[in-house]
């Protein structure tokens, strides 16, 4: 009987440790987004005359490495003064400490690239350190401080000045990488740690149109002829809210219309009203930001974004978006009507409950890669000015659909080479080998397409098209260093150059359910 009794316990241990072992470990990262201000002193023009002050909006995300420390990426867009089209791209890095109860310390620094709007921001790299006080309320902590700006690479822009800022406490569940595109079952994480309320979101990816409406104009004081259309490619994230609120964040840059260069960056939220068993949506939506360049006349870039949207369920968790509304700058001196079409993939992630009580019938992880680069265009052709090579900082987000096909959308912002104003917003589709040579190291290609323009680099109306060919060599579990050959060749423009990129790969899993 105790030999019978020790195999049935043996037995017994081997099927719970099996089944603990089966079910993916649940991680939490703590992390926080934020919103920051502040008024840049611009130089004087070429007559010598000054310039309004700049104002700069800034949004950004960063990840808590311990108590103290954090590290993440941010976009500045101009929204006051003359420099409506002005936008950077950059990573974060700062240390904050408590004083005394929720009075705080924050400093650190943004390192980035950018510009545009005929601002004199050379290659377009910059550095903006800052110095807060803070103050930590329940849900937000707001910070009060001094930073610094300096377009270093040949740019002229530099500035003292305060820096408002509002944090926002996030953090999300994940899984290692390596458990992307196992499937299970409720019966198999019911009572798990993943036995939580699932959270909503949502991926859109657009073609949206502008059509200049009344007395909009042109940089120059053209007015736009009747009939003009501005054709633009972008993304569109969403987080859902309670009892169907929702919040979003948009981007989008034109490929075709008018010269190459225009883009925006909205933050918004809206409502959605679900009918036909939730087939078909109606989302009442409304936004700000800042948007120009291409030489649309934003004046200082601020705009608002009313807009309507219809959505028809086509299969599983994608929907078919058609959308239609307004643009415009506060004063309406310039305005535009938009109308789109989209694809749109809902996510339910990081628990199994539909709601209270009852639960998702399917569950799988998607693996997600979050890369920051240095991209290089080796004797980038211009429209004016000599040939020289063109450093950009990129980020790129790749979403897997299988456990080798990866739906890609990366932008960047120029960093070095003399084309500040330079930016890209490109999507595509990728192909990643399982790990090879002691599950270091994984080969890929990929092929993107999209938007870009500005600095003087010749990419016509802005389509252009980037096939390359990399590898990442796995550090750790989450970590790896990626790098990349490729060709950029611009659609209707003289951009045909050879690329390399090198940077750091963040990648994770998250479970999702349906």
């Amino acid at each position: 009987m105790k030999k019978i009794a020790v195999v049935l316990s043996v037995f017994i241990t081997t099927i719970i440790v099996a089944q603990e072992n089966h079910t993916p470990k649940k991680f939490t990262q703590n992390s926080f987004g934020s919103l920051d201000y502040i008024s840049v002193k611009m130089p004087n023009d070429e007559f010598n005359n000054p310039e309004e002050n700049m104002g700069l909006a800034g949004v950004h995300y960063n990840l808590w490495l311990n108590n103290s420390i954090y590290t993440g990426v941010g976009f500045y867009g101009s929204v006051h003064g003359k420099r409506g089209g002005l936008f950077t791209l950059g990573v974060n890095a700062g240390f904050k400490t408590n004083i005394i109860n929720n009075l705080f310390l924050d400093t650190g620094f943004h390192f980035g690239g950018g510009g545009g709007a005929g601002a004199p921001d050379g290659g377009g790299a910059f550095i903006l350190p800052h110095l807060n006080l803070g103050l930590e309320f329940e849900k937000f902590s707001t910070t009060l401080g001094y930073s610094s700006i300096n377009f270093f690479d040949k740019g002229n822009i530099t500035s003292n000045q305060i820096r408002l800022g509002l944090q926002i406490p996030i953090s999300y569940d994940y899984t290692k990488f390596s458990n992307k595109e196992k499937s299970f079952s409720t019966k198999e994480l019911k009572g798990s740690e993943w036995d939580t309320p699932s959270s909503k979101s949502a991926l859109l990816l657009h073609l949206n149109n502008y059509v200049p409406k009344g007395n909009s104009q042109d940089t120059n004081g053209n007015i736009y002829p009747s009939g003009t259309t501005i054709r633009l490619a972008g993304l569109e994230y969403t987080k859902y809210l309670k009892n169907n609120w929702f919040l979003f964040f948009k981007a989008d840059g034109a490929f075709h219309g008018i010269d190459a260069g225009y883009m925006d960056i909205f933050l918004g939220g809206g409502y959605q009203f679900n009918f036909n068993q939730n087939r078909t949506r109606i989302l009442t939506k409304f936004a700000i930001g800042a948007g120009g360049g291409g030489g649309v006349e934003t004046q200082g870039g601020f705009l608002i974004h009313p807009d309507l949207a219809l959505e028809q369920k086509i299969f599983n968790s994608t929907y078919l978006s058609f959308n239609k509304g307004y643009i415009m700058t506060p004063n309406a001196f310039y305005k535009a009507s938009t109308f789109g079409i989209g694809l749109k993939y809902n996510i339910n992630s990081q628990g199994l409950q539909k709601t209270q009580g009852t639960y998702f019938s399917n569950h799988k992880i998607k693996g997600i890669e979050i890369i920051i680069k240095n991209d290089v265009y080796f004797n980038a052709q211009r429209r004016v000015n000599p040939d020289e090579n063109l450093h950009q900082i990129a980020l790129q987000v790749n979403l897997f659909a299988t456990n080798n096909i990866y739906l890609a959308g990366q932008t960047s912002f120029a960093s070095f080479g003399n084309a500040g104003a330079y930016a890209e917003g490109i999507v595509g589709v990728g192909y990643q080998s399982n790990p090879i040579v002691k599950n270091k190291i994984q080969l890929f290609t990929q092929v993107l397409a999209g938007a870009a323009g500005g600095g003087h680099i010749s990419t016509g109306q802005g389509l252009i098209v980037r096939p390359s060919v990399g590898f990442n060599l796995k550090l750790n579990e989450k970590l790896s260093f990626r790098s990349s050959f490729g060709k950029v060749k611009a659609r209707k423009g003289a951009l045909n150059s050879t690329s390399f990129t090198f940077g750091l790969n963040y990648r994770v899993g998250f479970l999702t359910s349906n």
